[in-house]
């Protein structure tokens, strides 16, 4: 639904919901852990039917997308629908541009099938080996566990919680950032960036808590400004990650998918996520007692391979128009050898700049 120039931004505003709802969950828990008797843990754990409430009666309201009226044959009612959206009564340049990709999509049989076709290829890689990358960088330990880890590195229990209540800050605080950036300095630079700053910080925080804990983790008479400058450089590596990784995993796959693919792709993409989100949760505390200050070094490993894999493989989407995505695999110098000129859909036609009707290619 979004002008593809503020495409990404709007989209980041997904990513923002979610480290606001960790902000303020880190605050609750953090009040909730000054009840006495113990019982606050009752309230953190029953409060999450708050937001499902909200989920719940906001599905029962939820627009539905010019797109996907097109897709049920809504046709009249997905032009109103974009009339409101653009707030312009002159849509049809782009309403003909909509109809004309949802009817290559409806030629479609077999999306699943599809999507191991060789032309799908650059589209079903980055749905499975960005999420995959994305839980890799480590964050998912960081958001979770971090009251374990701040308590575990010297920290007493209520200075745990509102370590983890700052970090959630600093992840809202970056996530605006890249809402102001990504349509600017565009995907490619925001990866590339906050790859190497995640990079730096990990290798820092394993050096600083490598050489007080060493393998026995006692760390003896912990300095309070130790334990500052590891608290500093895991804030530093969470706004690398909230301008990066965080928002772009989920932007970019979503709007690198064409309309025949994308229900089966953009499913991939989120269960590669929700897996490997199960999987680091599951086994964090299990390599923090086995590998201790290695595991920074661990997910630092991935960063940078992930980093690699941005520099050679992934083409940069900003300001593109949906409709013409399939230009940037066909100019990328790998993977155009995979996408041929009768692979563009909509008959071999493409929208022209700016979505302003269709031309030949």
């Amino acid at each position: 639904m979004a002008p593809y120039r503020y495409r990404g931004a709007l989209n980041i505003g997904f990513q923002l919901s979610i480290t606001v709802g960790i902000l303020i969950a880190n605050v609750l828990n953090y009040f909730f852990n000054k009840i006495e008797g113990g019982w606050g843990w009752r309230l953190s754990l029953g409060g999450a039917m708050v937001p499902a409430l909200i989920i719940t009666v906001g599905s029962l309201i939820l627009p539905d997308t010019p797109n996907s009226m097109i897709e049920r044959g809504q046709t009249e009612e997905a032009k109103a629908k974009l009339k409101r959206i653009r707030g312009v009564d002159d849509v049809d340049e782009e309403f003909r541009d909509l109809v004309a990709a949802s009817d290559a999509s409806k030629q479609v049989e077999h999306p699943w099938g599809n999507l191991l076709q060789r032309k799908y290829r650059p589209h079903l890689t980055m749905a499975i080996l960005i999420p995959f990358f994305q839980q890799l960088t480590g964050i998912n330990v960081i958001m979770f566990y971090a009251p374990v880890l701040f308590n575990t590195i010297g920290f007493k229990d209520d200075a745990a919680l509102m370590s983890a209540v700052i970090t959630g800050a600093v992840n809202v605080g970056a996530t605006l950032v890249s809402i102001y950036g990504v349509d600017k300095w565009g995907r490619r630079f925001l990866f590339l960036e906050g790859g190497v700053q995640m990079l730096i910080c990990q290798a820092v925080v394993a050096a600083c808590i490598g050489a007080r804990f060493g393998t026995n983790g006692d760390p003896g008479d912990l300095p309070k400004w130790y334990a500052v400058v590891v608290v500093l450089f895991i804030c530093i590596y969470v706004a690398g990650f909230a301008w990066s990784w965080g928002p772009l995993g989920w932007l970019v796959p979503s709007e690198i998918f064409p309309l025949e693919i994308r229900s089966a792709a953009q499913s991939i993409n989120v269960s590669v996520n929700m897996l490997f989100t199960f999987a680091v949760a599951q086994v964090f505390l299990t390599m923090l007692c086995h590998l201790k200050f290695g595991l920074f070094l661990f997910f630092a490993f991935f960063v940078l391979i992930m980093s690699i894999f941005v520099y050679f493989f992934l083409p940069e989407t900003k300001g593109i128009p949906i409709e013409e995505m399939n230009r940037v695999w066909k100019t990328h110098w790998y993977w155009s050898r995979f996408v041929e000129d009768l692979d563009y859909p909509n008959g071999g036609m493409e929208m022209s700049k700016g979505g302003q009707g269709p031309k030949n290619v």
